[in-house]
């Protein structure tokens, strides 16, 4: 079995409208902060301050050829070498083919390569399992329970932040290409 082709490539403008409809689909809008239907305009006003925001970069994920969600940096603090990021697959067919895990191990390589940070941290909503455990696989550590930190249809939920240092991805990053290397993806 060969596996599929994976890219992330800088967002374009022709980009704003399918970003939108993820934005609002269920399956990313359930494990965002944000869980209301964003509107056009509240979008294109999101869409905007992205460029020259050097504080923040944007990939579109695409398997082979075709685009299935989003990753991106964020709050990057090149004064304390660290930054946050976010990632989702909006099309739920592209679950569980490793997708995710060769997603993590490509933004960890831009973060602590080409970007020159020395931490890389995120939050999770604690429901979301699949995620947490996938960044714990990759090294990262639990840092905090931020306890009923943000609502989600009207009930506050916990979110867990979880960091990884550059010490620590250079002990854990031959394991996890290996692993990518076994279900056939070409290591970056």
């Amino acid at each position: 079995m060969t596996a599929p082709t994976v890219t992330l490539r800088d967002l374009t403008p022709e980009d704003s409208g399918r970003i939108h409809a993820w934005r609002n689909s269920e399956a990313v809008r359930s494990y965002m902060y944000t869980d209301h239907l964003i509107s056009p305009d509240e979008h294109a006003r999101w869409f905007a301050g992205i460029a020259g925001d050097d504080r923040r970069r944007y990939w579109i994920i695409e398997l082979d050829g075709r685009p299935v969600g989003l990753a991106n940096l964020y709050d990057i603090d090149r004064r304390h070498g660290r930054c946050a990021w976010a990632y989702y697959l909006a099309d739920p067919s592209t679950r569980g083919l490793g997708l995710g895990s060769y997603v993590e191990f490509w933004m960890i390589e831009q973060v602590f390569g080409p970007q020159g940070l020395g931490k890389l941290w995120c939050e999770v909503l604690a429901s979301n399992e699949a995620v947490w455990k996938l960044h714990e696989r990759h090294g990262f550590v639990r840092e905090a329970c931020f306890r009923r930190h943000v609502m989600k249809d009207g009930i506050a939920v916990d979110v867990l932040g979880l960091g990884l240092l550059a010490e620590d991805w250079a002990q854990r990053r031959d394991a996890m290409a290996a692993r990518l290397a076994e279900k056939g993806f070409e290591v970056p």
